[in-house]
């Protein structure tokens, strides 16, 4: 079962790291991914399936990877890896504005920077929330 969250938490790092590369390839480059090679002006559509598939993922599979990462190194990897694209889609939008050229740039931008404070903050929360060495879970009553 360790084996498992273990790559439950690889995963998740990979999911990230990839989303911080498509934005880099988004916003610097230009690049409109895959479908913009066949379908032009479909940027609505592909950010609804990249947001959807990540953030689920992203928050789903917390409680798999809490018991193999507590208190190791690969669960601070996951924590940090959530904020590559929290980071990059922060340097754009305040550091780089001229590459928001257009109002559907501007939505995208916003909408990342959404997605991925949601998912490094709503980590946190749901790792605090589950965690029962914070929290008196089952103890004596609060008075």
């Amino acid at each position: 079962m360790q084996r498992f969250n273990l790559s439950v938490s690889g995963l998740s790092i990979a999911l990230a790291v990839a989303l911080a590369v498509w934005e880099v390839l988004f916003f610097f480059f230009g690049w409109q991914g895959f479908l913009g090679w066949f379908i032009s002006n479909e940027l609505g559509f592909q950010l609804a399936w990249i947001t959807a598939v990540y953030l689920a993922f992203q928050l789903v599979s917390i409680p798999f990877a809490m018991r193999a990462s507590r208190g190791r190194f690969i669960g601070v990897l996951d924590g940090m890896a959530s904020l590559l694209p929290l980071l990059i889609v922060v340097v754009v939008i305040f550091g780089r504005t001229h590459l928001l050229d257009t109002p559907g740039r501007w939505s995208a931008a916003l909408l990342l920077l959404l997605v991925t404070a949601t998912d490094l903050f709503g980590g946190y929360v749901f790792n605090i929330a589950l965690s029962k060495r914070m929290f008196d879970v089952g103890g004596t009553p609060m008075a």
